[in-house]
């Protein structure tokens, strides 16, 4: 792939009351198009990185795939206005997306976009309760600790988000970035996904704030908990609540808030070590 998913740009900068010519490292935000069987699904303007784990993320969260092996081949093809992901699907895979296009009003582009009816898109979501999982109060803190250190883009550009995956006594096994929450998030699933990283004895952190989205594709994951930096919102925390999906929200050095199934952190202990 060609793309760059960053590139230094010319700016003027205004400083202690002066200007100056400088240069700037800033994210690159290009249209991605997934195309199923030679037919475009969906278009999301995303960062040029880690597109095989966009591709399955993706897949996972809109319910096309169960599985990464579901998907038999990925291409990744450059056009001159984006990148066109051509998914080749396993046979059965393939004649339900077929079914499922007949009953589409319009493709889905992020989000809500294309959904028929408030129903679909308040669909509830799977039950995620593994038994015996927990976390302390320093896992929580140093989750996010982690994923601030493993975010390349972000250190470069302050312009994008991330998404890891922490496992007390591991740490982030894994991390994606993007100029999109969302897609951040739909990366480190797909990456998950095809490095078969056992899901139920983890949680999800995000640099973002907590959207219903952002729940419904944990419990898709199957992480029993999610972790965020930044606030969550009402739908949020009942979705979560009803998921069985333990919320963690607003971490501000050792401090956060605990919206939803609090019995799976312990307070006052420090973090598992590796």
């Amino acid at each position: 792939m060609t793309e760059r998913p960053t590139r230094p740009l010319p700016h003027v900068a205004h400083r202690k009351g002066g200007t100056a010519s400088a240069v700037r490292i800033v994210p690159e935000e290009i249209p991605v198009a997934f195309s199923y069987g030679g037919t475009t699904h969906a278009v999301m303007m995303a960062t040029p990185a880690d597109m095989e784990d966009f591709a399955v993320g993706f897949s996972l969260s809109e319910g096309i795939i169960e599985k990464a092996s579901d998907i038999k081949e990925i291409a990744v093809e450059d056009h001159d206005q984006g990148i066109d992901i051509q998914i080749t699907l396993a046979g059965n895979k393939r004649d339900a997306l077929t079914a499922r296009r007949r009953h589409m009003a319009g493709p889905v582009g992020c989000g809500l976009c294309g959904i028929e009816s408030i129903e679909q898109a308040l669909k509830p979501v799977a039950s995620v309760e593994p038994e015996g999982m927990r976390l302390t109060a320093g896992d929580i803190v140093q989750s996010v600790k982690l994923l601030s250190s493993m975010q390349p883009l972000h250190t470069e550009t302050g312009a994008v988000h991330a998404a890891g995956f922490y496992i007390a006594g591991k740490g982030i096994v894994a991390a994606r970035e993007d100029v999109g929450r969302h897609n951040a998030l739909d990366k480190l699933a797909g990456a998950l996904a095809r490095q078969e990283i056992e899901v139920p004895s983890g949680a999800v952190v995000v640099t973002s704030r907590v959207s219903i989205e952002m729940v419904q594709k944990t419990a898709i994951i199957g992480a029993p908990v999610l972790i965020a930096v930044s606030a969550p919102t009402a739908l949020a925390i009942r979705t979560a609540e009803a998921a069985g999906i333990t919320l963690v929200a607003l971490v501000r050095g050792d401090e956060f808030d605990i919206y939803t199934h609090t019995d799976r952190i312990e307070i006052g202990r420090t973090a598992h070590v590796a």
